[in-house]
């Protein structure tokens, strides 16, 4: 889209109208009278990674974007349910709130979305997405303002993780006039909520101030409580400040530069500690009384500068610089007599002493060690992008270019101290020396550029692109607390990697779309005896729109010339922490469906019955026999599947909308899966059983301000298996209810 400085009234217009119109991929199931935050910043297209719901048409490739109005449908505060409505994305479960997602699209490796470029507001997200992209943070969802992801075609634009797909959340943005809202609900096991934001717009300046609160005492019952609760939980306080100066509209060339400040601090009282199968299916919401000291702290804190210009009605440049810094100190069990807690709980016969220890007998008078994963990272860099459309000849160019220098680290300063067990409580015995369980950093150093050009010639668009990843990574080891000693400084890997990538359209007519592409997918691995994981991604399908009726189906191929798995703690340790292994070639191949209907479309109902299903096939398979000490694979023999990965999924959701009121409810189908690589039957300690959920939200607007909500986590109370891996059974969220209300003013 072009933005002149004459147009600045249009813009604001056709903004508003995009923001509150139903689109493809998207829903808006609010009522007239919701108020929306509307903006005239040309930007918000330029942090989109899909241009918004109009230009969906014109991606070569499976896109898709659900804006805050959908947002506010679904309840809760879980990434996990939001994305379960996009087919093709895969997550999995921890801890039940959602709080630690595992993200996957297109079958790539879920473990803490380290296979996925993750993005807010356009900017990657992750802690250190280069030198350690498995960490631990997600940004609220519940403050966010619409969600997009890309498949396929996003490998040119966004990297340097291009083997599934990304993944870009926009927060609020700044209100093109004076605007605000309160919105506030309580609920069960004492949840409280707040998201409260407001913000103005004058001629040459605008402003938005948002705070997001969060607590509950969670649902799981400690055996032995040691910190005045029985039900751990977790705290989260998120604070966030934008302000931009922008020239006025009789300006010849449109600039605004925006400064966006954030800061997000969470006390989570969680633990890798799950239950025996026998004591889950006993009492499955019980904890055991050696993870009651279990906690993880964060401090989060993002830095953004953004600048806009439109140099021309038919080239402008966004450029960003930013800096994120994120602290973390997980604080849980991680053995008992040496033995790591993944191993005890798969076998607790044979670990008979260690799980009296851990259920708070210590018949053995053993000793537990609880780790302190202290780590801080650093990510930071400098972004520029150009818009420029040209024509030549009968072919119009839409010509876009990236450029960034980008830098981050991963410092981990650990250590680990011994615990006996008395009386079912914990007593410190031995304090660990500071670095004795970690002591290094990692430090990354890259250059990304990119160049792609859709090419339109009449009813067929033809999108080649092309990008270049330069990435050095060096590890240093230390051998003491203050650093003086280096044990090891020659741990490094360099990468340049061009990623070629061709897509297309065809508009068959007003209604049929098709489309496809070819993309060659690439992920660094970092330090460690694994090669970079490559792939070759395809991807072909249908659009199809004709009035209320949307649709799409499109099949795809991830042909992997070799998979890479990480060694993590989540995936149930038994490895050095950082480090990565080779699983040769891989092919995940699949189905994905979407469809959206107003069932009330072209009659004469006094309310609106939107509808949405999202459907997912997936077929994976590994082409190649090996040994491996990832615990997430083990040993592997050609024709296995991939874990984590369900053959079917499906979301349904639909509502009632009326000019005062909506409901909504939604039911998410989750295939049964395997936690470990294999074929066939699926062992019962590692098999997570399908499921169905259902979720309910509905609204009462009392005046054009003032609405009441109500929201239902897992309507019927299903009992069901979050997670099983590293350390045991965990249980989802159960029937969770919470009662609030909107003010906007």
């Amino acid at each position: 889209m072009t933005f002149r400085p004459t147009q600045r009234g249009a813009l604001a217009a056709a903004i508003a109208t995009a923001l509150s119109a139903p689109a493809f991929a998207q829903e808006s199931t609010q009522d007239s009278t919701q108020a929306v935050p509307v903006t005239a910043s040309p930007v918000l297209d330029r942090i989109s990674i899909v241009g918004g719901s109009a230009a969906i048409r014109d991606v070569a490739g499976s896109a898709h974007v659900l804006d805050h109005e959908t947002l506010e449908t679904i309840p809760g505060n879980d990434p996990m349910k939001v994305l379960r409505q996009v087919p093709g994305v895969y997550v999995t479960e921890e801890e039940g709130h959602g709080l630690f997602p595992n993200i996957s699209i297109r079958g790539a490796n879920q473990d803490r979305n380290s296979r996925i470029t993750v993005m807010e507001d356009g900017v990657m997200i992750a802690p250190a997405p280069y030198a350690a992209p498995a960490a631990y943070y997600f940004p609220n969802i519940a403050r966010m303002d619409s969600v997009e992801v890309r498949k396929g075609s996003s490998s040119i634009e966004y990297g340097p993780y291009t083997i599934g797909g990304a993944l870009n959340m926009t927060s609020t943005p700044i209100p093109g006039e004076a605007q605000g809202r309160v919105r506030v609900s309580a609920g069960e096991r004492d949840g409280r909520r707040l998201h409260a934001w407001y913000g103005d717009s004058e001629e040459t300046f605008g402003y938005l101030l948002e705070t997001y609160q969060d607590t509950t005492d969670g649902f799981r019952d400690l055996d032995t409580p040691q910190r005045g609760s029985e039900q751990p939980g977790y705290e989260i306080q998120n604070y966030l400040g934008k302000f931009r100066l922008n020239t006025p509209a009789s300006a010849e060339r449109y600039q605004e530069l925006e400064l966006k400040l954030a800061r997000d601090d969470k006390t989570i009282d969680e633990t890798y500690l799950g239950l025996t199968r026998e004591d889950y299916e006993a009492t499955p919401y019980r904890r055991y009384a050696g993870s009651a000291i279990d906690e993880m702290n964060t401090e989060h804190t993002q830095y953004q500068l953004r600048h806009f210009i439109e140099v021309n009605p038919d080239l402008d440049v966004t450029t960003t610089l930013y800096r994120n810094e994120f602290h973390r100190n997980w604080y849980k069990l991680a053995s008992v007599d040496g033995n790591g807690i993944s191993g005890i709980l798969a076998d607790p016969d044979a670990y008979a002493g260690e799980m009296s220890w851990i259920t708070g007998a210590n018949s053995d008078d053993l000793r537990g060690t609880i780790k302190a994963n202290n780590r801080e990272y650093v990510s930071q860099g400098i972004e520029s992008r150009a818009n420029w459309h040209v024509t030549t000849g009968d072919i119009d160019h839409h010509l876009k270019f990236g450029l960034r220098y980008h830098e981050d680290e991963i410092d981990r300063f650990q250590w680990q101290d011994e615990y006996d067990m008395v009386d079912g409580s914990l007593v410190l015995t031995d304090r660990g020396a500071l670095g004795d369980a970690g002591n290094r950093v990692t430090e990354a150093k890259t250059i990304a550029a990119f160049v792609q050009d859709r090419m339109d010639f009449g009813r067929l668009a033809v999108t080649p692109g092309l990008r270049y990843e330069s990435i050095a990574i060096d590890r240093t080891r230390y051998a003491d607390a203050d650093r003086t000693t280096i044990s090891r400084d020659d741990e490094s890997a360099d990468y340049n990697v061009l990623i070629p990538g061709l897509g297309a359209t065809f508009d068959v007519n007003e209604n049929w779309q098709l489309l496809g592409g070819v993309y060659k997918g690439f992920a660094p691995t970092g330090v460690g005896e694994a090669d970079e994981e490559e792939a070759i991604n395809w991807e072909a399908g249908v659009r199809y729109q004709n009035g209320a009726f949307q649709s799409e189906l499109i099949g795809f191929l991830n042909d992997y010339e070799n998979l890479v798995g990480q060694c993590t703690a989540s995936t149930g340790g038994g490895c050095d922490i950082g480090d990565t292994f080779d699983g040769g070639e891989v092919q995940v191949r699949g189905l994905e469906a979407l469809a959206l209907y107003d069932l009330a479309a072209g009659r004469d109902w006094a309310v609106n019955v939107p509808l949405r299903v999202a459907y997912t096939w997936t077929d994976t398979e590994f082409q190649n026999s090996f040994d491996s000490d990832y615990s997430a694979w083990g040993d592997v023999n050609q024709g296995d599947e991939l874990p984590n990965t369900p053959e079917h999924q499906l979301s349904v959701s639909a509502g009632v909308v009326g000019e005062r009121f909506g409901v909504h409810a939604t039911a998410n189908y989750v295939g049964e899966t395997r936690a470990v690589a294999g074929s066939g039957s699926i062992p019962a300690d590692e098999k997570v059983d399908a499921r169905t959920i259902f979720d309910l939200s509905a609204n009462y607007r009392l005046t054009k301000h003032a609405k009441l909500f109500a929201e239902v986590e897992n309507l019927t109370d299903e009992t069901y298996v979050a997670a099983i891996r590293p350390a045991g059974f965990r249980v989802g969220k159960p029937r969770t209810v919470m009662v609030g209300a909107q003010f906007d003013f």
